[in-house]
């Protein structure tokens, strides 16, 4: 009895740390957490801004924390930055930028410095590196406790270069995104920081609130909700003359409150107009552009489409979480930003919504899963180009295959010398294009290719399981990998360890077809290095199509026969140690008359000439469809 008590023991103690082991990975570590309130008074004259900044800084780690780090992004835009330079070596550089920062005057040179900062109401040292600020408190931050850090900090806003600025290409003032202190992210991997030179941004989770001070001519639109619109107007609300707290300098403050998100940011422009739209049971969406006649008649259209947006990803994806989100004309293109996006307004319709689609739909990565984007980009911009895809499609119909531009993308750059692996810190692929397509392209591949193996049913269940797991908790690769397999039933590790650790390439290809009597036997040679399962589409002599899939056996099964739109059967695993896989059709009278590989033209094979049979056929018209 005791010998049969402690194996009970034993055996309780093992499922709970195997339940904690699960848990780890499926999103559940500790993160920091901040609450942080700031206040800013920008003169529109010299374009300068002065600031306080009040954060407390909850560390959750089990680390005792001698420094801290902020982001001073504006720093970038002065000559000589890393992100100047960078962009001046790079082999391709990015148009918007070139060799911009380095012609910039003086007075039209982005800076932000912290003249003072108090940890626990004790002055700390500072020691600036370009757009990283390393801060010395005179004791070290403990674990489990908070961090009262009280900054005094003053800016200059650049001529709009990348992202930040003023007085952009479109004639909007202000675009003041990454414009403040922003304390870097720590996780169980230290410190997260990366200079500003091109990439994307990781934060910590809290609570904002801001109040921005400016000439009462300016419309402010920014992260988070208004407070009291009756004293502000523009549009918010009808204005109460009453209430209205225009100072001697003629200058309104705008208060505005988010809660859950990882960042600020606020755009201003004398010639806002604004329109609204309620996303039935969903947020307030705000639309801010420069009021032209032109625009106008562009920007009126925008709304119902967008609407639509965020009702297809909140019944596919999983709920957008805040009161309201805001489109708003700025910035050098589209960027996204917690509960906003800054895009440029210029454009025809189709080029508007697309843009408009792809900034919002980074809400459910960006803003509520929030990866680290210097390390994992592929999991924002591949995702959302993955997302946006499928709502363009809801929105204009079907044209062509569905995901075919980023597998075309993919194929100019594999095997190319500036292809490196998804695992890649962003800032240091070998060009911009590379970025680019391994990001957006190969990340928007990379799930679509997902999908034919384990189905496409069992894909967006997956993805709908992982954002329930992760959001508001930075996931990584491996949480991914988890709640797909958990979803699946399968195991996924060969195919996150290929796709994001190397640049093999797929290549498979029909060897040899030999027919006797009524039995076909079909071999099928691996080619290249990527292991990957192989579908198979027959023709029959009968002109009857069988589609046949064969597992890799690193998947330990395959996906299901009821998950997919076309009828398959399931072959036996190929082992992936095997270089040819061979197969046998029986009950056929003559020999197929046309064999071809993946026919749905899901995985992304470089070479489509050896998949058929006979050579130089150009596919089956019966073959299924994508």
């Amino acid at each position: 009895m005791r010998f049969k008590r402690m194996w009970l023991h034993a055996l309780f103690i093992a499922v709970l740390m195997h339940a904690h082991q699960m848990g780890a990975a499926q999103c559940v570590r500790w993160q920091q957490r901040v609450r942080c309130d700031l206040k800013v008074a920008l003169d529109d004259h010299t374009h300068r801004y002065r600031g306080t900044e009040h954060l407390i800084y909850t560390n959750n780690s089990p680390d005792t924390l001698a420094v801290l780090f902020f982001h001073l992004y504006p720093n970038a835009f002065r000559p000589g930055s890393e992100m100047d330079v960078r962009s001046r070596t790079i082999p391709d550089p990015d148009p918007r930028v070139g060799g911009r920062i380095a012609e910039l005057a003086p007075p039209d040179q982005g800076m932000l410095k912290c003249t003072a900062i108090d940890v626990d109401g004790r002055p700390a040292a500072l020691r600036p590196f370009g757009t990283i600020l390393r801060v010395i408190p005179e004791r070290p931050v403990l674990p489990a406790t908070n961090a009262e850090v009280s900054i005094v900090f003053e800016g200059q806003v650049p001529v709009q270069v990348r992202r930040s600025g003023r007085d952009n290409a479109e004639g909007v003032a202000y675009s003041m995104t990454q414009w403040y202190p922003k304390v870097c992210a720590y996780d169980d991997r230290g410190w997260h920081n990366d200079p500003y030179v091109a990439r994307e941004f990781y934060g910590e989770w809290g609570d904002f609130d801001l109040e921005v001070t400016l000439d009462s001519s300016f419309t402010v639109a920014a992260t988070g909700v208004l407070q009291d619109p009756g004293t502000i107007g523009h549009g918010y609300a009808r204005p109460d003359p009453a209430r209205m707290h225009v100072d001697k300098r003629g200058r309104l403050t705008w208060h505005f409150k988010a809660e859950n998100v990882h960042d600020m940011a606020w755009a201003a422009d004398r010639d806002y107009a604004q329109l609204t739209a309620q996303v039935p049971d969903g947020p307030l969406l705000r639309f801010f552009f420069k009021d032209k006649p032109a625009l106008r008649e562009v920007w009126e259209q925008l709304p119902g489409y967008m609407v639509h947006s965020f009702q297809y990803m909140d019944s596919t994806y999983g709920q957008y979480p805040w009161p309201v989100y805001s489109f708003v004309q700025g910035g050098d293109g589209g960027m996204e930003y917690p509960m906003m996006t800054l895009i440029n307004g210029e454009r025809r319709l189709g080029s508007l919504v697309g843009v408009s689609v792809h900034e919002s739909i980074h809400s459910w990565f960006y803003g509520l899963l929030a990866n680290d984007e210097s390390h994992f980009p592929w999991m924002d911009e591949g995702f959302t180009e993955f997302a946006g895809e499928e709502v363009m499609r809801q929105l204009f119909g079907a044209k062509g295959a569905a995901h075919s531009a980023a597998y075309r993308n993919y194929a100019e750059l594999v095997g190319q010398p500036d292809h490196e692996p998804m695992r890649l810190h962003a800032d240091h692929y070998l060009t911009n294009r590379a970025y680019g397509i391994t990001a957006y392209s190969i990340g928007e591949m990379f799930l679509h290719q997902l999908g034919s193996v384990v189905g496409d049913h069992t894909l967006h269940r997956g993805l709908r399981n992982y954002y329930a797991a992760c959001h508001f908790k930075h996931p990584r690769p491996e949480d991914l990998e988890l709640a797909m397999e958990k979803t699946s039933g399968l195991d996924l590790t060969w195919y996150f360890d290929e796709w994001l650790n190397t640049t093999r390439a797929v290549d498979y290809a029909v060897d040899t077809v030999t027919t006797s009597g009524d039995s076909t036997r079909i071999t099928i040679r691996r080619i290249g290095e990527m292991v990957m399962p192989v579908e198979v589409a027959v023709l029959g002599p009968d002109s009857d199509v069988t589609v046949l899939h064969i597992p890799t056996s690193l998947e330990l099964g395959a996906k299901s026969t009821d998950s997919e739109d076309h009828r398959f059967t399931v072959l036996p695993p190929w082992q992936w140690t095997d270089p040819t896989y061979s197969f046998v059709l029986y009950g056929r009278s003559g020999a197929p008359l046309s064999i071809m590989l993946d026919p749905t033209q899901r995985v992304a094979d470089i070479d489509r000439t050896n998949d058929q049979y006979p050579r130089g056929t150009k596919g089956m018209e019966q073959a299924p469809s994508p």
